[in-house]
């Protein structure tokens, strides 16, 4: 199991360049007085082969900055890269095929089919697009999840952290150029939620992967290399090395400490003043 990322040197692809980066990235909904500005503006990098967090309370645009790097929703203005290829203006099949070929997905539904096993859910976006998977690398990700002994169980047969593992090596299963992961312990209990971060961070410094996590848990946060802050549809700060205590003290600055802004009262609720800052602690 894995310790905090504050332990950790980046992952070895970190000097090897970018993976994702925006340039002027801005998301509206809707038009006139009920406009509501999403993203404005945002600039931003994602390092390969490192491990970045996104944070910031409800409505800060967390998700849809995710969504936007992911070519799950168009921007209204502003460029997007993956690698060196622009994916604003692409046509949807162009973008479908990115996204099954180049990108791995994790979200807090675990979103594997009930009637196929193990096995079977993690290599089924390729057998979509009919390609053969790579056996040796398969075998890797699946070791390194602790899987080999559930190939053969079905969701209903498994626990929640281990159907989310198997979201997670089906994420890792193409070896994707960026995994996104969307609240992935949102749904699990804290020893699973732990396993499943660790399971990430192990992807990052062992397999070579980038990982950009959205999350309101300063806990999952303090897994990765970088903690990216969202306030009001902008990156307000960042943060290298994170901690929970810090990344706590941070999030308690955006919101003044005022226990009635959104999404502080989870973060207090799960860590307190000051309570203990890495998976050992706890």
């Amino acid at each position: 199991m894995s310790t905090a990322a504050a332990e950790h040197a980046p992952g070895p692809g970190s000097a090897d360049g970018i993976a994702a980066r925006a340039r002027g990235l801005t998301k509206a909904y809707g038009s006139g007085e009920t406009t509501v500005l999403a993203l404005d503006s945002v600039d931003v990098d994602i390092a390969r082969g490192r491990f970045t967090a996104v944070m910031g309370p409800s409505g800060s645009g967390k998700s849809t900055l995710m969504h936007c790097l992911a070519g799950l929703d168009n921007v209204s203005a502003g460029q997007v890269w993956l690698g060196d290829t622009e994916i604003t203006g692409l046509k949807d099949r162009e973008l479908t095929r990115l996204r099954r070929d180049r990108i791995g997905f994790m979200f807090q539904s675990f979103n594997l089919i009930p009637t196929l096993n193990a096995a079977e859910n993690i290599t089924l976006p390729m057998d979509i697009a009919g390609k053969k998977p790579d056996d040796k690398w398969l075998d890797q990700v699946i070791d390194t999840l602790g899987l080999r002994d559930r190939l053969e169980h079905r969701p209903s047969q498994l626990s929640g952290g281990q159907q989310q593992r198997v979201a997670c090596a089906r994420a890792l299963a193409s070896r994707p150029e960026l995994i996104f992961a969307d609240e992935p312990t949102g749904n699990l209990d804290s020893r699973a939620g732990l396993e499943v971060l660790g399971f990430l961070r192990e992807a990052v410094d062992q397999l070579g992967q980038t990982v950009v996590m959205v999350t309101h848990d300063p806990g999952a946060a303090a897994h990765s290399d970088l903690v990216l802050f969202l306030g009001d549809g902008r990156i307000v700060d960042e943060m290298e090395r994170p901690t929970a205590e810090a990344v706590l003290e941070r999030m308690r600055l955006f919101t003044g400490g005022n226990p009635q802004t959104p999404g502080f009262d989870v973060i207090r609720s799960q860590f307190g003043d000051g309570e203990p800052t890495s998976p050992e602690e706890r």
